[in-house]
């Protein structure tokens, strides 16, 4: 059970900021994975009065704050016209609408849990993060670093051309995925991402230029069967490491196919 000693609607982020300092105290998102630890709160930070709740689209960007729920992604007609369904494909089988009604993508990506639809599908895309005093930083690079103390503010998905794809195998509807992996091509570089494999998502470009000469069924093939040698996966109570990685070279093979279609 979690306890809340104080609570503060913060109301600017240099304030959320400052209070963030201390050990004790939170950040809150939607609260969904907060409320089912075991811990005391000391000062419980939210952020529903800095304006951070919408999707704002310009002619080179999408700009999601990190207030924004699940739902909004995955109703949203811009972010899913560019992705080609792909960011909606990633979120749809999350529990249900009403818990995809209050989970934000602050918390998303955030927390990098391995588990996260959301973590491998912007990682397939020109995306970066805003932190309120690391400044704008690749999401890839986000995903890497330890957990500290600063504010993901908003994420920052560029309108590089691309196509873009998504699939996970879960065990039954609505539970965390098995596997799960987006595929793209942007700016004409193929990628990659695995995530729940059960660690966190990473991203993998096709750095030996197996599609350099186009997406063809022998060359889709030769990129997966390296994709399972370069990424790493292990056992947990979903799923063992042989099956996932025999999972990423399937769907690695569905998604570049896909996106050759496209």
């Amino acid at each position: 059970m979690v306890t809340i000693q104080n609570y503060v609607r913060a109301k600017s982020l240099e304030e959320a900021y400052e209070l963030n300092q201390k050990k004790g105290n939170c950040i809150l998102g939607g609260m969904l994975w907060t409320k089912m630890q075991n811990r005391m709160i000391q000062t419980a930070i939210d952020l529903c009065d800095l304006g951070l709740n919408e999707i704002e689209e310009t002619e080179e960007e999408f700009s999601i704050g990190a207030m924004v729920s699940l739902r909004q992604l995955e109703t949203d007609t811009g972010l899913n016209a560019y992705t080609q369904g792909a960011v909606r494909d990633a979120v749809k089988d999350i529990v249900g609408v009403q818990f995809r009604n209050l989970a934000t993508v602050g918390g998303s990506i955030w927390g990098r849990f391995g588990f996260s639809d959301v973590l491998t599908v912007f990682l397939a895309m020109d995306t970066e993060v805003e932190l309120f005093q690391g400044g704008r930083i690749p999401l890839k690079d986000f995903a890497e670093k330890k957990q500290d103390r600063d504010i993901l503010v908003r994420l920052i998905v560029k309108k590089t051309a691309g196509r873009f794809a998504y699939a996970a195998v879960r065990n039954q509807s609505t539970d965390f995925p098995v596997i799960a992996c987006a595929a793209s091509c942007v700016g004409g570089e193929y990628r990659l991402a695995v995530g729940a494999r059960p660690h966190r998502a990473v991203l993998l470009c096709d750095e030996e230029k197996f599609l350099s000469g186009g997406v063809k069924e022998e060359s889709v093939k030769a990129f997966a069967n390296w994709a399972k040698e370069q990424i790493p996966t292990g056992n947990n109570h979903r799923a063992g490491a042989v099956y996932r990685t025999r999972l990423i070279g399937v769907l690695s093979q569905r998604l570049f196919c896909k996106i050759g279609e496209a």
